[in-house]
């Protein structure tokens, strides 16, 4: 499903589906021409290419080497969507200089790196609710506490045990483990610099695209076919060279971004923290 129905009301969350686990491969996604979907649906067609790539494994291998792994994929590959594939693909007439790209990292920081607090508390929440430390008069009290925690926001109106804010996060009444996102988030960097050192990138690594890189497509077809058959550090290996999650990739993707802001912050006198 791409386009959403008239007749009927209908999920619209975007979803990947290996129907069959060998070919029969769907998106379920209501589309529309803008750049948050153009980027969705990316992301959703990374997970139907690694079914793809891994279903000549033995059934029981036909995942991801762990769930972070899944969910970065198609990330990746949008990364490679700089302004220099854009032009090449006929979506801009014009590369902009890398003076205009401190705008693109602050959407993009704004968008990777301030999920990371966030990934990380969904979990946290879930974790203790089924562990019992949670108990259901404080699911939304230790929910707001994390939030402050982590994220430094606070609700906007009074919140009390009647309220369950939770509930409105899709990955909490549909009970889909949130860690993995905050895994991917990390890993979509360290992949992709990987990606570009095999295509011989030179400069910034937030200019990088490895679009139409044979080389680079192979080294990810060869990561992606393991699928479940190896431990994950294997297959993080086969990709990148590393037995670890390594999260300087993401500093260096933003570091021109952090200068910038390093500058703007001591020139107004801003203080860290909340």
């Amino acid at each position: 499903m791409f386009t959403k129905p008239l007749d009927r009301e209908v999920v619209c969350h975007a979803s990947a589906w290996d129907v069959d686990y060998v070919e029969d491969l769907r998106i379920k996604m209501c589309i529309e021409q803008k750049d948050e979907h153009f980027s969705v649906i990316h992301h959703e067609l990374g997970h139907n290419f690694y079914q793809r790539a891994y279903n000549k494994q033995p059934p029981l291998f036909r995942d991801s080497a762990n769930d972070g792994f899944h969910e970065a994929i198609g990330d990746t590959i949008a990364l490679s969507v700089t302004p220099e594939y854009l032009k090449q693909i006929g979506l801009l007439e014009n590369v902009p200089p890398a003076s205009s790209d401190m705008g693109l990292l602050m959407r993009k920081a704004l968008e990777k790196v301030a999920f990371l607090p966030f990934g990380l508390m969904i979990d946290k929440w879930r974790w203790a609710v089924f562990s019992g430390k949670i108990a259901p008069s404080d699911y939304n009290k230790a929910w707001w506490d994390l939030r402050l925690e982590y994220q430094g926001i606070v609700p906007p109106v009074a919140r009390s045990d009647a309220d369950f804010d939770p509930g409105a996060k899709y990955h909490i009444p549909a009970n889909t483990p949130y860690a993995r996102y905050f895994m991917a988030a990390i890993l979509q960097f360290q992949f992709h610099r990987a990606l570009c050192k095999t295509a011989g990138h030179t400069g910034p690594l937030n200019r990088c695209s490895i679009y139409n890189n044979k080389e680079a497509g192979a080294k990810l077809a060869k990561m992606l076919e393991m699928g479940k058959s190896r431990p994950w550090p294997d297959a993080l290996e086969a990709l990148t060279g590393q037995r670890q999650m390594d999260a300087s990739a993401m500093l260096e993707y933003f570091a021109p971004l952090k200068a910038w802001l390093d500058e703007q912050n001591k020139k107004n006198g801003a203080k860290e923290g909340w």
